[in-house]
């Protein structure tokens, strides 16, 4: 028998990261230059460019990002000081949030906060990711309930 690992992060990853890029329009590549950069505090173009390369090629990405509001400017270029830039806390919340839903919180099963939970004028794999959503957030109620006893 395997021994399952103490801590099981990944386990809903595929959940989290769709819920996450469809609610907040991110494509994957965006979402995990976002992942990079939560931990960095201030970064500058150059730190940013380096790990870049290791993505799909997308000239506009980092203005992108900034224009949509996930990455921000802390520190102007002047003179002989290279431009520093850190996340949104609008990025920040979002990321927190990736991270909180992998460490088994639970998911919002309203339409105004998932939009997994519209119904109308929506792909068919919404539906099955709603349903998919609603057995983890039972399975974390149960495991709750087994704990409080």
């Amino acid at each position: 028998m395997k021994s399952k690992p103490k801590n099981d992060y990944l386990k809903y990853w595929r959940v989290a990261r769709n819920f996450i890029q469809v609610k907040y329009n991110l494509s994957e590549p965006d979402l995990e230059m976002l992942l990079f950069l939560f931990s960095e505090e201030y970064f500058t173009r150059k730190k940013y460019k380096e790990y870049e390369k290791l993505f799909s090629w997308d000239t506009d990405r980092f203005y992108r990002l900034m224009k949509d509001g996930w990455i921000e400017n802390f520190q102007q270029r002047q003179h002989r000081t290279t431009a520093l830039y850190g996340i949104t806390y609008k990025a920040s919340r979002v990321i927190s949030s990736l991270y909180k839903k992998l460490n088994g919180g639970e998911y919002p099963e309203s339409q105004q906060s998932n939009p997994y939970f519209v119904k109308t004028n929506v792909p068919y794999t919404h539906s099955l990711y709603r349903r998919y959503i609603k057995k983890i957030n039972d399975s974390i109620k149960q495991e709750q309930r087994h704990s409080l006893e």
